[in-house]
């Protein structure tokens, strides 16, 4: 297994490369760069004082004003220089290649701080969202996934088939806007608050008070969320435990005497678990980094959804990019994290040996 987690850890590094690469081109090739916005915005505020000039005197005009011309070359090129333009595409990626390899993500064109600290000042937000979420997902979806397989076809089973089908079917962002609309002053009523993780006086509070305050600003995000999420894994758990109810070993072991229970968590149980445990990664990647974005965003919860989404709107590239690589590292490690749970939890699954 050791050999297995070793080539594994040196895989990260091309698929961190060519990931990396893919979307470079992507974004370079996007119109409307940080040069461009930079360029656009002291041409407009140019325009508007050489407009005021003309007004305060006596509306004659200055055709000499640098707005009505545009800029320089050499503004322009300062402006490139500004944000790294000046080098070529291949240079700038090199360039950026070999600062990531020391985790120096740079320098936020905007915000005017480095992308580590923006990155580690949002993710407590995303954290606890994200953590929350998950745990309420499957602290709901597991249980109910078991008992509709044990209970298959009964009156329970079909009632909450169409409870999931709704959830399934609804996007988060729609429920997260119904949520709004009704429970955040949209067009109803005022009961929980519409931004933040936290109140204004959070500081003042005393300790019970501050965890009611934090939960109350968490619920209709963590809602929203785990509506969301939860129908998918428990359809993914019951029809896994039905798989492993319908097999040979289960009926041996109930011909021998072992209670139903005993079966269940003893035997079914581990079995049934792998493929949910397989899609653990791909479903905290998930809920954090796809789900996770549009609730925060919506809920205005400062987090890393929300500094992506201004990153693009922005075209804010260090930001982007020091973003995407660290969700890729962390989903390639989650990844390697669920084969060695699976050998853990059943080791006859042999990944090096394969």
């Amino acid at each position: 297994m050791g050999r297995y987690i070793l080539k594994r850890l040196l895989l990260i590094i091309p698929t961190l490369f060519l990931i990396l690469l893919a979307n470079f081109i992507i974004v370079q090739a996007a119109p409307g760069g940080p040069v461009e916005q930079q360029i656009a915005q002291i041409e407009l505020s140019s325009k508007f004082d050489a407009t005021n000039q003309s007004v305060g005197a006596g509306n004659q005009g200055n055709s000499n004003y640098q707005g009505t011309r545009g800029l320089s070359e050499e503004m322009v090129e300062a402006i490139k220089a500004q944000y790294g333009f000046d080098k070529s595409a291949p240079e700038r990626f090199w360039l950026m290649v070999k600062s990531y390899a020391t985790l120096d993500f740079g320098e936020s064109f905007f915000k005017g701080q480095p992308v580590t600290a923006l990155i580690i000042d949002k993710l407590p937000v995303s954290i606890s969202l994200g953590l929350w979420s998950t745990l309420l997902i499957y602290l709901i979806a597991i249980p109910l996934g078991i008992y509709k397989a044990v209970h298959n076809g009964s009156i329970f089973d079909k009632s909450t088939a169409l409870l999931l089908a709704v959830g399934h079917a609804i996007p988060v962002f729609v429920f997260a806007v119904i949520l709004l609309v009704f429970f955040a002053g949209g067009s109803y009523w005022q009961i929980f608050p519409l931004q933040n993780l936290t109140s204004e006086n959070f500081d003042q509070l005393t300790a019970v008070d501050k965890v009611k305050d934090y939960f109350w600003h968490l619920a209709l995000p963590l809602l929203a969320s785990t509506v969301g999420g939860f129908a998918g894994l428990t359809y993914l758990t019951k029809f896994s435990f039905l798989e492993e109810l319908s097999k040979q070993y289960v009926l041996t072991a109930r011909a021998k005497g072992l209670g139903w229970s005993k079966v269940l968590y003893g035997h079914v149980f581990r079995n049934a678990m792998l493929i949910i445990i397989a899609g653990v990664p791909a479903a905290i990647i998930g809920i954090f980094f796809t789900g996770n974005f549009l609730i925060e965003i919506i809920f205005k919860l400062d987090g890393l959804g929300l500094l992506g989404f201004e990153a693009i709107q922005q075209r804010d590239y260090p930001v982007i990019f020091g973003s995407l690589f660290i969700f890729t590292l962390v989903g390639l490690l989650l990844q390697l994290v669920s084969d060695i749970s699976y050998h853990l939890i059943d080791p006859r699954i042999d990944f090096e040996g394969r």
